[in-house]
């Protein structure tokens, strides 16, 4: 009960103007993974250097038609990760992506504990809000 009525409040705060502001600190503290966030100038460091770098986004295909994300990208949605371990490039370094981080950091988590060298997570909203570009798709139309 203690945790609906804390989510409770903090759905209040983060919609109020005086407080939105702060939503960011807050989501910085609840931080529950050893992946590091990544913040924009460290993303496209990394995604200077294509041949190094492999961006996994863990999202749905929904959220990416919807959201945006990386020009280029590898798609295993973060529930189907572990069974899919095979198609993740062991030679590279592994940025993975969802909306704010946090499946992100969950699967960047795992990656790691299976030997993976991942650079940490990123949310590509968050992204987009610190000056990154995002790019943007549409579904084909239908014929």
């Amino acid at each position: 009960m203690k945790t609906m009525q804390m989510l409770a409040a903090l759905s209040l705060l983060a919609a109020m103007p005086a407080f939105a502001q702060q939503a960011p600190a807050a989501a910085e503290q609840a931080w529950k993974y050893q992946a590091k966030r990544l913040a924009r100038a460290d993303v496209d460091a990394l995604l200077a250097q294509p041949d190094k770098v492999t961006v996994l986004d863990v999202r749905r295909p929904d959220e990416l038609t919807a959201k945006g994300g990386f020009p280029v990208y590898l798609n295993i949605q973060a529930k189907e990760v572990e069974k899919n371990l095979a198609y993740i490039p062991r030679d590279r370094v592994i940025v993975t992506v969802s909306n704010h981080a946090g499946r992100a950091g969950a699967v960047a988590d795992l990656l790691a504990a299976r030997g993976f060298h991942v650079a940490r997570a990123t949310g590509a909203e968050d992204y987009a809000a610190q000056g990154g570009t995002i790019t943007r798709w549409q579904a084909p139309a239908k014929p």
